[in-house]
């Protein structure tokens, strides 16, 4: 493991009280139609992301408990929106994250653990710690570990050919592609355990540059805008573990801030297929109790804002469809359920 552990809490209960009057259903509806639950044979389930032709998802979820030996770390899974058969793409063993589809949709990545020697060995560890929190009716900070093992693996979208795409020291994760297909932006500690930053390779895994330079701190999530010429990322260098959004060209230049109030934590952000606004989760750290996470729109530019969630539970984690009419994200609605995947008909803010 990295010396470095971001945490911050994934909270349940509600930051902002519904209007008076109000169901928090009515103002949600005015920007989100249609909204379903589309994972529910999972212990949790979140982070999806559209094939091109918007007919499948690749999403992360772990498997309900099966006895002993169950491993309750993440896995990749492809969800198909018109039968709702699922399938698993990772190779089951360890942890994964961050899997997205190549823009022909022939090709997938995702990050993967599975080559540890020891990855099976720590399955008890977290069973037994859960099993304790549990008993004790608490709840752990979240926390993301950036495990060493993490690297990055190309397959096709049924997990057969798996290709490893990284094989330098320390986490490599949090790979998406450029809109042509040709780079990936990712997030990688190899220059050192304090120093996670942003990288851009050629999609089979050569040419690396470095693209953040901002040490001793995280730059992470990153993904290409539509046409290709900026990355959105968020990270925590204005203080630790309160994320804010950031925006930089791919050359490395026009670095700027979008979201700058160190009381919130903002963090996943991505595009719309519009190229000027961005979705992304946050919720304010300096109230009471523990923050509860809604998804907001924002004008890249202007900076304007717009609330689109108000579920009473975490909606984290937003994008959408490559028509831009769809979101899917990762809630659990009404902060007593486990995580799972939503989607809804998206209307778009008037700005």
């Amino acid at each position: 493991m990295t010396c470095l552990a971001l945490s911050f809490c994934l909270t349940l209960s509600p930051a902002q009280p519904p209007v008076a009057g109000q169901l928090w259903t009515e103002p949600e509806s005015v920007h989100l139609k249609n909204v379903k639950q589309l994972t529910r044979d999972f212990a949790r389930a979140g982070e999806s992301y559209f094939s091109p032709d918007g007919k499948t998802l690749i999403f992360q979820a772990e498997e309900l408990g099966k006895g002993e030996g169950t491993n309750p770390f993440y896995q990749i899974y492809t969800l198909d929106l018109g039968t709702g058969a699922t399938r698993r793409v990772s190779p089951g063993v360890g942890k994964t994250t961050c899997a997205y589809f190549h823009p022909t949709g022939k090709k997938v990545i995702f990050a993967s653990s599975h080559l540890d020697s020891k990855a099976k060995d720590k399955y008890a560890p977290e069973l037994a710690a859960r099993a304790e929190e549990k008993a004790k009716g608490v709840r752990r900070r979240y926390q993301w570990d950036f495990d060493d093992n993490m690297d990055i693996f190309e397959a096709n979208p049924d997990g057969t050919e798996l290709k490893r795409l990284t094989d330098t020291k320390g986490y490599d994760a949090e790979g998406s592609y450029s809109p042509d297909g040709k780079q990936i932006v990712f997030c990688s500690n190899r220059s050192g355990a304090e120093n996670l930053e942003l990288y851009i390779m050629d999609s089979d895994g050569t040419n690396v540059r470095q693209l953040t330079k901002a040490p001793g701190c995280y730059n992470g999530g990153p993904f290409f805008s539509p046409d290709g010429k900026r990355v959105i990322f968020r990270s925590d260098r204005s203080k630790k573990d309160h994320l804010q959004l950031y925006v930089i060209n791919t050359d490395g230049t026009g670095e700027r801030v979008l979201t700058n109030d160190l009381d919130w934590v903002c963090w996943g952000p991505y595009w719309h297929p519009d190229n000027k606004h961005i979705v992304y989760a946050g919720a304010n750290h300096a109230v009471a109790g523990r923050p509860n996470y809604d998804i907001y729109w924002m004008d890249v530019e202007s900076g304007k804002k717009t609330r689109i969630t108000h579920a009473p539970g975490a909606d984290v984690l937003p994008v959408f469809s490559p028509d831009g009419k769809k979101m899917v994200w990762t809630s659990n609605r009404d902060g007593r359920q486990p995580s799972q995947v939503w989607m809804a008909d998206f209307v778009e803010p008037k700005d």
